[in-house]
């Protein structure tokens, strides 16, 4: 029996869902409810490329090498570290007759589910890859459950710009919905102060969105924070933040400092967007008594969060970015149609990849 979250997809160990299991079983034939997508490019997420670059000293023959040794041992891309992956574009080849996804083949789609439980096989052995950028040209296949998601691409954007933004459309949306529920609050409670919102890691994909998505759903002032000048810069001449303050996110005291002095008081939302670990007592210190703190990275070690939090006896509400929000990647196209700032960024960014 084909399980609509791919439960017959599951090698080992029995019984876990295809994002906790340790192998997945890539065959191409397809069930019923499945789709196949020939992949084009994948979109390894910051936290597992950074980690992998690190590793191998910037070596990107090595990275290349380990990224192929995952996929071809655990039949998916799931970094054993970071335990994130990212996510693929490509096009349809085949659709089961009773797949939900409304794809048929020919369509180029983005997933729009993480590479941790997408049964995948790479046929060219990376040969396009020089292992330096988080977007991996490939040839090769994967595969959708009945329960996954994928966006049909745009034809008015470059599909390598699409990939950039849908990789991370999770984190403005799901901004937007927590700027916009603290200000429809603070209207009804009759709480004349503004809504105030720091990104950690601003100038970055997911930051730069936020920022937008932020100031669009009502946010009064906003910061974004980077950690080196070449960022505070290109921020600053995208103009998304009303402030753009230089702070290492890993050193508490100081982020919170400059968070506190930009806004002049603690930031109602801060976002976490940053690929680093140890940025979580920072996050929580910057934050106000009632406000929220959003993790968007998949460096954050959420024990971390929650025990410091209780350190520092802090009310705050504390919330997983988990990566789908309903509309998600319409918004986040939306704003790189509309909003010049965030597409200066990303294409500056895919240019220097």
């Amino acid at each position: 029996m084909t399980s609509p979250v791919g439960l017959h997809r599951v090698v080992e160990p029995a019984g876990v869902l295809p994002q906790a299991a340790w192998r997945l079983d890539p065959d191409p034939r397809i069930a019923a409810n499945e789709v196949r997508i020939r992949v084009e490019r994948l979109n390894l997420d910051a936290a597992s490329f950074r980690q992998l670059a690190e590793k191998h000293g910037g070596d990107g023959e090595k990275v290349r090498a380990e990224v192929l040794e995952i996929v071809s041992t655990r039949g998916k891309m799931q970094n054993p570290v970071t335990g994130s992956g990212g996510m693929l574009i490509g096009t349809v080849e085949e659709a089961g007759r009773r797949s939900p996804l409304g794809l048929k083949p020919g369509d180029r789609v983005a997933t729009l589910v993480s590479l941790t439980l997408t049964p995948l096989t790479i046929t060219d052995g990376l040969a396009r890859w020089d292992g330096r950028s988080e977007q991996v040209p490939c040839d090769g296949y994967a595969i959708l459950f009945a329960r996954s998601i994928a966006a049909v691409l745009p034809a008015d954007l470059h599909p390598e710009l699409s990939l950039a933004v849908l990789d991370v459309c999770g984190a403005p949306a799901l901004t937007a919905r927590v700027v916009a529920e603290q200000v429809a609050r603070r209207s009804r409670e009759g709480d004349p102060r503004p809504v105030s919102v720091a990104v950690i890691g601003g100038a970055g994909k997911s930051g730069s969105l936020s920022l937008a998505a932020a100031r669009r759903a009502g946010a009064a002032r906003t910061v974004g924070v980077v950690p080196v000048a070449a960022e505070r810069d290109a921020l600053a001449a995208a103009g998304l933040a009303d402030v753009v303050a230089l702070a290492d996110a890993r050193d508490p005291v100081g982020l919170s400092t400059a968070v506190t002095t930009a806004l002049g008081v603690p930031a109602d939302v801060t976002v976490v967007c940053v690929d680093v670990p140890g940025c979580e007592h920072g996050a929580v210190l910057a934050t106000a008594d009632g406000g929220t703190v959003i993790f968007f990275s998949m460096a954050t070690s959420f024990a971390a969060a929650a025990l410091g939090a209780e350190g520092l006896a802090a009310d705050v509400t504390m919330l997983v970015g988990n990566g789908y929000v309903p509309g998600h990647a319409t918004l986040a196209l939306d704003l790189l149609r509309t909003e010049p700032g965030v597409r200066g960024l990303f294409e500056a960014r895919l240019a220097a990849d």
